[in-house]
């Protein structure tokens, strides 16, 4: 991308809206790098500031830049950067914690309460010319690895870190519920870390027919005649089994109440979808059956490991 000293930006108002301003072109400080954008995805998040205003406790005040699911090139860099240079295409891991905090100190740094976020108020996104980023969350490219690969670095990131929190590992069985692009690249991460089978819900056939291309060993189609107790008992009559992890990436209130039915007693039912903030859910059945009920916050850690099922072909992202 040539030089400019524009930087067009698409902003939202979280009034159904969407704009197109010339922001200013951001320098680079200390440690922090430059990125002409050449890739970014449009994530559920992004629809729901656009539409809705909000997420939960993540609500537009002010107008702002969407976008986090990114890749580009440097462009520019600050004073300190030692491990990228201009010319180098990255991937941008959206998330700069303040490093100082107990929950940063510990490795979990995608709790900490001081986390810059790309596209969450009240910080702008990525979707612009430039922008400007702490270089050690940005991570170089290889060269058989795409720009579009970069981008979907992101949601990937989203399943790795949810995989680790069900601790998911050789053998289990899985059920996801939701093939949207989350729930597909849960799938594949789920198979690439060793489970033996992988079944996924929806309610829409041609989302289903794409995850039985990635490799799904069961797909289901949900039928709106049935209660979600039902809708378990149907796949466990098919399947055979129930699952030792649930993986749920609708937010749906019935999805979310299928799930705990259609979870193994002691298995791990991982959340990842949002939709209404307070659900009802089949306690009783949750609590005998010794049901873990885990929560994912974004991801830690997952970026190096992302890139490196990318580069290995170990995850194909690029259907």
């Amino acid at each position: 991308m040539a030089p400019t000293d524009k930087n067009l930006s698409v902003v939202t108002t979280g009034k159904d809206d969407l704009l197109l301003e010339d922001r200013e072109v951001p320098q680079p400080g200390p440690n922090e790098v430059q990125v002409a954008m050449q890739r970014v995805g449009i994530c559920g998040s992004d629809v729901h500031f656009k539409k809705h205003g909000g997420i939960g406790e993540y609500m537009v005040k002010k107008p702002m830049i969407l976008g986090h699911e990114s890749s580009g090139t440097v462009s520019a860099v600050g004073p300190g950067v030692q491990n990228l240079k201009v010319g180098d295409r990255v991937a941008i891991e959206p998330g700069v914690p303040c490093r100082k905090c107990k929950f940063c100190k510990n490795g979990r740094y995608n709790l900490c309460p001081d986390c810059f976020f790309l596209s969450c108020p009240p910080y702008d996104g990525s979707l612009r010319r430039y922008h400007c980023h702490a270089a050690d969350f940005c991570y170089k490219l290889p060269d058989h690895v795409s720009l579009d690969e970069g981008a979907l670095m992101e949601p990937l990131s989203v399943a790795i870190h949810a995989c680790r929190r069900a601790e998911l590992t050789l053998g289990d069985k899985v059920l996801v519920l939701g093939a949207g692009p989350i729930g597909l690249v849960t799938l594949l991460t789920a198979k690439a870390m060793g489970a033996s089978e992988v079944a996924i819900t929806d309610i829409q056939q041609e989302r289903l027919d794409v995850a039985k291309k990635l490799g799904a060993s069961s797909c289901f189609k949900i039928d709106p005649s049935l209660n979600p107790e039902e809708m378990a008992e149907k796949m466990h009559a098919i399947l055979g089994w129930r699952s030792d992890i649930t993986i749920e990436c609708s937010g749906a209130e019935s999805s979310f109440q299928t799930g705990i039915y259609a979870t193994e007693p002691g298995g791990v039912f991982q959340m990842i979808g949002h939709g209404n903030p307070i659900k009802s859910f089949p306690q009783f059945v949750a609590n005998t059956r010794e049901i873990d009920i885990r929560g994912t916050q974004r991801y830690a850690n997952t970026y190096p490991t992302a890139l490196s099922m990318i580069a290995n072909k170990l995850v194909e992202l690029s259907h």
